[in-house]
């Protein structure tokens, strides 16, 4: 069995971060591991506290899995502070980490910051130039390439800025969009559109994360980068089409009761 290590923070709720990672990579067939970034309480309608790790301990936790049971891929989400960002790019570059996802959380679905302003800086200078994908939705894309996001040129020539300037493929996320789910995958060379169908369900927290964790585990199982974001593309809309709902607010994301059987193994 591949394996794959996610790099974030904890929800409490199970929809999103840590929980919704694992939950995501057994489901896709790979064998998932974590380093926490960061406590959050939370659940789908809003965030109340984090307690952020401290740089030494989540060296600790990296430096243990790297050294027993190597990933075959890494997925990074929610890394509030760049001094998490700083240690997780020098172990990363000491292990030589292949198949990095970036998923560069800023605001959580309910809208709570879960990244300091001061850490987007390192974030493109330290931990994007390693990845071999990021994947920032519209209003993330906003912010890293610093100009707004409106149309599909918009979104190409976002994800183009964002290339440039950290060197990672990117995938542009278009689910923000009032038009389409349609996401953008531009490499540099070449520009790859994948079709999604706007879904109308209101359980959507921890999308983004399942999204990630999902494209991390076909990269670890070989696949290239085109095919491991059509599988997991296929694999969240699945999900999201089963319309579980299980609390009072928006409910969490569904991802973890879903068996899509071809990506499975």
């Amino acid at each position: 069995m591949k394996t794959a290590l996610s790099i974030a923070g904890s929800d409490c709720s199970g929809g999103a971060g840590i929980q919704a990672d694992l939950k995501t990579m057994t489901m896709n067939g790979v064998y998932g591991m974590s380093a926490i970034t960061a406590l959050t309480a939370q659940n789908t309608t809003g965030v109340s506290a984090i307690m952020e790790v401290t740089p030494e301990f989540l060296q600790q936790q990296i430096d243990m899995i790297f050294d027993d049971i190597r990933p075959n891929a890494v997925k990074i989400g929610m890394v509030p502070s760049p001094a998490l960002m700083e240690t997780i790019a020098d172990r990363l570059q000491f292990w030589n980490a292949q198949n990095v996802v970036v998923d560069p959380v800023m605001v959580a679905s309910s809208g709570a910051d879960l990244m300091k302003a001061a850490a987007v800086k390192t974030l493109k200078e330290k931990l994007l130039p390693l990845a071999a994908l990021a994947t920032p939705n519209i209003p993330e894309a906003e912010v890293l390439a610093g100009m707004r996001i409106q149309t599909k040129a918009d979104m190409i020539a976002a994800a183009k800025a964002i290339r440039d300037e950290c060197g990672c493929d990117v995938l542009l996320k278009g689910g923000h969009s009032i038009q389409d789910a349609n996401d953008l995958l531009y490499t540099g060379n070449d520009s790859q559109w994948f079709e999604g169908k706007r879904i109308n369900n209101p359980n959507t927290h921890g999308t983004g994360c399942t999204l990630s964790s999902a494209i991390a585990s076909n990269l670890a199982k070989g696949y290239d980068l085109a095919t491991a974001i059509q599988m997991a593309k296929d694999y969240i809309s699945g999900a999201l089409a089963a319309m579980l709902n299980l609390g009072k607010g928006s409910g969490p994301m569904n991802h973890a009761f879903v068996l899509n059987n071809q990506n499975y193994g």
